[in-house]
């Protein structure tokens, strides 16, 4: 009865999606919510960033309404899979694996990775010889998990639920650098950092990286189509760059240097 239920749910979302009446119905977005300035959650209460303004603005243009609720990162993709929400919007990789158990729309950024170093330690390189011994963190299921198992196999690599987490690490001393996104870790040497730490080494991207993008389910019918249109006509009408630039003073649609030749 179960299954029977989901299976009727995904059914009529996809009937009012292309429907006339779409206007009137709700599209129910999820996002993680601690992963600042993408998608963070305010003291009021509100989700706020980067991935929460790209979404309203695909709203707005299929002039439908959004619900939004937030998800802890490590079950979001079993979330939207069991139909606690229609589509993901929360800076999400496509990789290959991913691809496996949720569809994508088309990138709407490419997140350069970059590592960071407590300034006490003096790091100045990203080499190998120059990270002995240091302990790096990042968020568990990233891309940049990949990254370390791959590129530095010695080092010991903690993993954390949030990004928070591992930032309030970095500012008792518990952790020596964190890799991840460029444009979160940017935000928060801004304005949370205390100056504790600094960019070390420069940004890059996995060979393999195809992306950032919205996902759905893979029995979603035509909606990433859907969501694809509405992508291209906010980039195509300036709405995309108005709010890129709120938050990015580059492009985040140029794509950075490979790992490999980097990292090698």
């Amino acid at each position: 009865m179960k299954a029977l239920s989901i299976t009727a749910a995904g059914c009529m979302l996809l009937s009012l999606l292309t429907a006339p009446s779409m206007a009137a119905e709700k599209l129910r977005i999820g996002t993680e919510g601690d992963y600042k300035p993408f998608n963070y959650v305010s003291g009021s209460g509100e989700i706020k960033g980067f991935d929460y303004d790209i979404g309203q603005a695909v709203c707005a243009e299929m002039k439908i309404e959004c619900e939004w609720s937030t998800h802890e990162w490590s079950g979001i993709i079993p979330a939207l899979q069991s139909g606690k929400f229609d589509v993901m919007i929360a800076s999400m990789a496509i990789n290959d694996e991913r691809k496996k158990q949720v569809g994508f729309s088309k990138p709407y950024y490419f997140n350069a990775m970059h590592f960071i170093a407590r300034k006490d330690l003096g790091i100045q390189d990203v080499s190998k010889a120059a990270l002995e011994g240091k302990i790096i963190g990042t968020q568990s299921g990233s891309v940049a998990v990949e990254t370390l198992r791959e590129y530095f196999p010695d080092n010991e690599v903690k993993l954390y639920n949030s990004l928070s987490e591992a930032f309030l690490d970095m500012d008792s001393g518990r952790l020596d650098m964190v890799l991840e996104s460029q444009m979160a870790l940017s935000d928060w040497l801004a304005q949370d950092s205390g100056n504790c730490c600094e960019f070390v080494g420069k940004p890059f991207i996995l060979d393999a990286a195809q992306g950032n993008a919205m996902a759905v389910r893979l029995d979603s019918g035509d909606l990433a189509d859907r969501l694809n249109t509405a992508l291209d006509a906010i980039m195509k009408n300036g709405t995309y760059d108005k709010i890129r630039q709120q938050y990015f003073d580059f492009d985040i649609m140029a794509r950075p240097v490979n790992a490999s030749a980097y990292l090698k």
